[in-house]
């Protein structure tokens, strides 16, 4: 869904960690998160199920994975 995003917070060995965003930047677009063989992938795909856009990390690196899901209701108009 549009606004689906995870964050990823990496060691990358310096003084300090490095973050990274994928975003479902489209409607019909959603972020998925597959763990395989040591390595944690995140995709931005289509409602087909089509990868538009990859990120792949080492799992051993990883200091931290957090999934933001996007609203599901619109807000109320108030009044």
């Amino acid at each position: 869904m549009k606004g689906d995003r995870v964050e990823i917070v990496i060691d990358a060995g310096g003084t300090s960690p490095r973050t990274y965003e994928i975003t479902a930047t489209r409607a019909g677009r959603r972020v998925e998160v597959d763990t395989r063989r040591g390595l944690v992938e995140v995709s931005e795909v289509t409602r087909s199920g089509t990868p538009v856009r990859t990120a792949r990390f080492m799992s051993s690196r990883i200091l931290a994975l957090v999934e933001h899901p996007a609203d599901e209701a619109p807000p109320a108009p108030s009044g």
